[in-house]
């Protein structure tokens, strides 16, 4: 009789900085029902991953998982993977890195139960040819891998069935394939259709195995999956079928099929990942090409096509966003720093924040929220700081007195200058405009300007066609999120905007004088200036205890049709024992003309104020406003401070201004997608403080103001 094995890996991850509802949403509707199945279900055998990330809130919240697990594991019936401990894309790390957490998560999975993991889950399946020195390394036998990877190199589905041997430098490791079959029939097809297809891979030999490996969240929380898999009971329909057709087909441990059976073959495999993770890599429009490519293709039979297209990479994310690449830059600046104290002392250098920094949510984006997620982007920055703070501490850097050094941190081939207190961090950029990019509030380990701009994204396309039915039709009436892009609110089409530039901070703009907010908002506005975005001379100096960092740029202002040359000149300037950034302008006509001009300074504050969160306000002495909320929209006239805050975070920053100003508020919100759809997710709330000018020739003027930052708790009893 003709037999085939089954291989099931499942993986469940939540990111770091989710909101503690979605996690305990996420095990009362996926996490327990399927131990609980495999529980009622002893002839299913199945290979399981959870993060470290997950681990740790299941520890401090449900420690009597465990205890199920433990018993799955006494009879034989589980074997758990290992990783890296905090869920980090390895290619991204530095491999002392990679070993540390794969190490961590080890250490713990032996601790707790027994037993040394021999294989891994690769985090998106994120594979690199050189990660098979390092996984050997680290003690790791198996992974598995995408089988759109080894079909890139020529192999078949026909020969895809066992594990093959890769190596680096000597140094060799076992990969599965995970079928791309397998992984979008579970659970979606009817559970005879997916009997009927292992039916047709079986072998005389029976030495076949058919490998899923996927997302535990597909078995509860990606939408409709709940009464699809456990009300409706899909997944108990699903195994008790395996076992009644145990005669044929067996489902065994990865684990165990990898010590008992031979390789078939050996094989070097590019750089890949799973087919919509190599999509999603590439620049939007393209992105959009590609799938509807293969779709094409596949609609017409054309595997023999398809096998070959290689699309994106994953490391091109730090190029199609740039947020990603700084913040990945900011993780090795910090892990150098890290590394410097863990020479010194082992205990406090911060190591263990740098890893939960290097979870790998918001280093890309998908059909998941990613980089889009305010939230989940704090808490890596928030990680990051305070592990540069406790190696600072070690290594006796910036308890008094500044650092600043200029250098291209960002690998764009043009120099930064990060300048360093007691109480701040400022990432600045010359190149950009001499605008600030990160301002981290070291005691509160927290980024204020950690943003994304609005950009194109591929799926924005299905908000500009018709659509009468959001889902395609399929043999189940459960739609995967990677078939059907769900639209939450066809009305969302209006908010298709997109930045011309980063959202940074302290950019310069020059508009006519009858400028409005709206067209600012919208992207509709002409620049009068050539200041916003480009390039600054800059020095930096220390004048007792404030630090100056000056940039100058002669440009040019129209006035009607004219344009004038101006001398724009701002000092950004530190304070080593006050919480306070003062901002010095000085702004001299170089022309023959007079210039009448209305300048803004924008800047872009994230104090996780989405959602119309009652936390976060705006505030004025003695007037009130029509809506506090951060995510709030208005214009303040006449106005000589405004207080911004979040009472969660414990942080108050005053706007203080040496003159009466008009001040532009609004919300910037990115349109993103996610398994439930595409809905619009804040960003950061813009500030754009506005001067009208009129400057005679050689004449100048100057413009002072501050941010005094409350960061100790707040000053504003109203907002406690």
């Amino acid at each position: 009789m003709k037999q085939i094995l089954l291989g099931l890996a499942i993986h469940s991850h939540q990111p770091l900085g989710n909101f503690p509802w979605v996690f305990e949403d996420a095990y009362s509707r996926a996490y327990l029902p399927m131990l609980e199945a495999l529980e009622r279900h002893p002839g299913i055998h199945v290979s399981l991953h959870y993060s470290g990330c997950l681990i740790d809130w299941l520890a401090q919240n449900h420690a009597e998982f465990f205890s199920l697990l433990k018993a799955l594991l006494a009879r034989g019936q589980v074997e758990l993977m290992g990783g890296g401990y905090y869920e980090p894309i390895l290619p991204a790390i530095p491999d002392a890195d990679k070993l540390g957490q794969i190490r961590k998560m080890g250490d713990f999975i032996h601790r707790e139960f027994g037993m040394q993991p021999s294989g891994m889950w690769l985090a998106e399946r994120v594979w690199e040819p050189y990660l098979a020195k390092i996984l050997a390394e680290a003690g790791v036998e198996w992974t598995l891998v995408d089988d759109t990877a080894f079909k890139m190199v020529g192999l078949g589905d026909e020969a895809l069935s066992g594990y093959f041997l890769t190596e680096e430098q000597g140094r060799c490791i076992k990969i599965f394939p995970i079928s791309k079959y397998l992984r979008y029939s579970i659970p979606w097809h009817s559970v005879s259709s997916v009997i009927d297809y292992l039916r047709g891979l079986a072998s005389e030999s029976g030495e076949r195995i058919a490998v899923l490996g996927d997302d535990g969240e597909k078995f509860g929380i990606w939408p409709e999956t709940y009464e699809h898999c456990w009300e409706k009971g899909w997944v108990d329909d699903f195994f008790k079928a395996v076992e009644d057709n145990a005669d044929w087909l067996k489902t065994i441990r990865l684990g165990d099929y990898a010590d008992r059976y031979l390789p078939a073959g050996r094989v070097y495999l590019p750089c890949a990942s799973y087919d919509e993770m190599m999509e999603w890599s590439l620049p939007a429009g393209k992105s959009g090409q590609c799938k509807e490519l293969k779709q094409s293709l596949e609609d017409e039979g054309r595997d023999d096509i398809v096998q070959f297209m290689h699309s994106g990479y994953w490391r091109n994310f730090l190029v199609k966003y740039p947020e990603i690449n700084r913040l990945h830059k900011k993780m090795l600046l910090v892990h150098d720093k890290v590394y410097r104290a863990h020479a010194v002392s082992k205990g406090a250098c911060g190591l263990d924040y740098l890893w939960r920094a290097q979870c790998n949510c918001p280093y890309w984006h998908g059909v998941f929220g990613g980089i889009y997620l305010s939230d989940i982007r704090a808490v890596t920055y928030s990680n990051l700081i305070e592990a540069e703070n406790r190696a600072d501490k070690v290594l006796q850097n910036s308890q008094s007195g500044f650092n600043w050094q200029e250098m291209d941190y960002d690998g764009d081939g043009r120099g930064e200058v990060i300048a360093e207190t007691r109480n701040f961090n400022l990432y600045l950029s010359p190149a950009e405009g001499g605008t600030i990019i990160e301002w981290d509030l070291r005691k509160q380990a927290y980024n204020l300007l950690s943003s994304v701009s609005r950009k194109p994204e591929a799926y924005h396309k299905a908000l500009t066609i018709p659509h009468p039915d959001d889902k395609s039709p399929r043999e189940s009436e459960v739609a995967s999120i990677h078939d059907v892009i769900r639209v939450k609110d066809r009305d969302y089409a209006r908010f298709l905007v997109y930045d011309r530039l980063p959202r940074s901070s302290l950019i310069d703009h020059f508009f006519n004088s009858n400028a409005v907010m709206e067209q600012f908002e919208r992207n509709e506005y002409e620049e009068s200036g050539r200041f916003a975005g480009m390039p600054y001379e800059f020095q930096v100096e220390t004048i007792g205890s404030k630090l100056y960092v000056k940039f100058k740029r002669l440009g040019q202002v129209c006035t009607g049709s004219n344009p004038v040359d101006l001398t724009l000149e701002k000092a950004v300037i530190l304070s080593d024992t006050e919480e306070v950034l003062n901002i010095n302008y000085r702004f001299t006509n170089r022309g023959n003309l007079k210039i009448d001009t209305l300048f803004g300074s924008e800047w872009n504050i994230n104090l996780l104020g989405g959602g119309h969160n009652n936390s976060a306000c705006y505030r004025l002495d003695g007037r009130e406003l029509d809506d506090m909320h951060l995510d709030s929209r208005g214009v303040t006239q006449d106005t000589e401070h405004l207080y911004l805050g979040n009472k969660q975070l414990g942080i108050e920053m005053k706007l203080l201004l040496d003159r009466p100003v008009t001040v532009w508020r609004f919300p910037v919100e990115s349109l993103s997608n996610s398994e439930g759809g595409i809905e619009k997710i804040y960003q950061c709330s813009c500030i754009v403080i506005l001067l009208p000018l009129s400057i005679e020739p050689e004449q100048q003027v100057e413009f002072n103001y501050s941010w005094n930052l409350f960061a100790d708790g707040f000053k504003n009893p109203s907002l406690l």
